[in-house]
């Protein structure tokens, strides 16, 4: 009896350690579930937060994957190519100021044959990301003409940068280059001449960043930059763009309030106070554009 007693003692001392370690991990439990809810609360109660926190990486529109919003998976080129004429590239030294990622640069060289054509972003990451771009882009062809080679096992032939119009073919890598350059400060560039410059969606992050000086330091240099007779391709975003994007950073929140100069005027400030010649609305001829993307190409002769 008194061995049974004893077990029996035992038993509920054991027995109540176990409901002390069982309500012990319960409240560990329970506090680990409510600090993991209260973070998952956290991260989606609020997602303007998020949001202003992620713009704040590209306060230039510096976006990792802008041409992923631009061109959608059932398009085979980037829209804005259709409308821009072989006469502009062809044989011509050009550049592209905003690269981004270096998609529209290089396939520019590819469809219309530059001489060379030079890539500038104030984003060096990328730059690398196009630099990159390029190397692959290379490589895919090759491979591909690896594959469509005659069995006869002729020399392999470097990558066309014409339509086929043309017996001379070039070395994409002759052709495209990019460099890391902030184009409104940047000095660097100063003695090069270009025929033809291309300055898509980029007018508002200049505008936005260094105001109205800035935006018309942009258009000057455009000009000290193109060859006699050279052309300006300018993609503006409208307004609204800018009032969607102005609290980026507490610069572009700043130069928001004091712009003048909107982008409506940018037609009469190239051709009355810049002096360029002409321009060419080439904004009916754009279709298949991605929603948000729908905006002006507009073409001006020095």
């Amino acid at each position: 009896m008194g061995q049974d007693s004893n077990e029996t003692k035992t038993k509920r001392k054991r027995g109540g350690r176990s409901k002390e370690k069982k309500s012990t991990e319960k409240v560990v439990t329970t506090e680990e579930q409510k600090k993991q809810h209260q973070q998952q609360q956290g991260n989606g109660s609020n997602p303007s937060k998020k949001k202003k926190k992620s713009q704040e990486f590209c306060p230039f529109g510096n976006y990792k994957n802008y041409y992923g919003y631009r061109i959608s998976n059932d398009m085979d080129e980037d829209p804005r190519l259709k409308v821009l004429k072989k006469e502009w590239f062809q044989g011509k030294d050009c550049l592209d100021i905003g690269c981004n990622s270096g998609v529209m640069t290089i396939h520019i060289a590819k469809k219309f044959g530059c001489r060379s054509i030079l890539g500038v972003d104030i984003d060096s990451s990328l730059i690398e990301v196009a630099r990159w771009r390029l190397r692959n882009f290379i490589r895919t062809q090759n491979q591909g003409e690896k594959k469509t080679a005659g069995a006869d096992g002729s020399k392999e032939q470097s990558l066309s940068l014409s339509d086929g119009s043309s017996a001379e073919t070039k070395d994409l890598f002759q052709v495209v280059s990019f460099q890391k350059e902030n184009f409104v400060q940047t000095r660097n560039l100063d003695e090069n001449r270009y025929d033809t410059i291309l300055c898509l969606s980029v007018t508002k992050w200049v505008h936005l960043n260094w105001g109205d000086d800035g935006l018309i330091s942009l258009f000057s240099k455009i000009w000290r930059l193109l060859n006699p007779g050279g052309v300006f391709v300018m993609e503006p975003q409208p307004w609204k763009s800018y009032e969607k994007n102005r609290r980026v950073s507490e610069t572009t929140a700043m130069n928001y309030r004091n712009i003048v100069l909107r982008p409506e005027h940018f037609q009469n400030i190239l051709l009355d106070k810049i002096g360029f010649r002409t321009v060419e609305d080439l904004t009916s001829s754009l279709s298949g554009v991605s929603k948000g993307f729908d905006r002006q190409v507009l073409a001006f002769q020095k």
